[in-house]
């Protein structure tokens, strides 16, 4: 799989992301570096100690990386999930949670392909 074939894959913005970095090198790096990324595994864990403060900040923090990744799709489920974690805990975070969960599976899984 080739980095477009990735972007494809994972829903994201490729021609976006390329002009912004100028060029996939850059892109390669900082989209296989995601896989390293903690913020995804201490969002996991805050949401299942119900640590709201914790799981709002890494919700945030997912939601700018893959903005600036341009992970479209993951974007916007954490971005709606850290919307919901703002200012307290949502009845709609179990749901949103979930919703993250599938989308950055799906990323993680086009990554590795491309890492390969």
């Amino acid at each position: 799989m080739n980095l477009q074939q990735c972007y494809a894959a994972l829903e994201g913005d490729y021609n976006g992301v390329v002009t912004r970095l100028h060029g996939e090198r850059l892109v390669l790096k900082f989209a296989l570096k995601f896989l390293d990324d903690p913020s995804y595994s201490t969002l996991c864990a805050a949401i299942a100690d119900h640590d709201q403060p914790t799981a709002f900040r890494m919700a945030h923090t997912l939601k700018g990386v893959c903005q600036n990744l341009s992970f479209d799709k993951l974007f916007r489920s954490s971005h709606a999930l850290t919307e919901a974690l703002r200012d307290q805990w949502s009845d709609d975070v179990p749901t949103l949670f979930a919703r993250v969960q599938a989308d950055y599976q799906q990323t993680v899984d086009a990554l590795k392909a491309l890492e390969q």
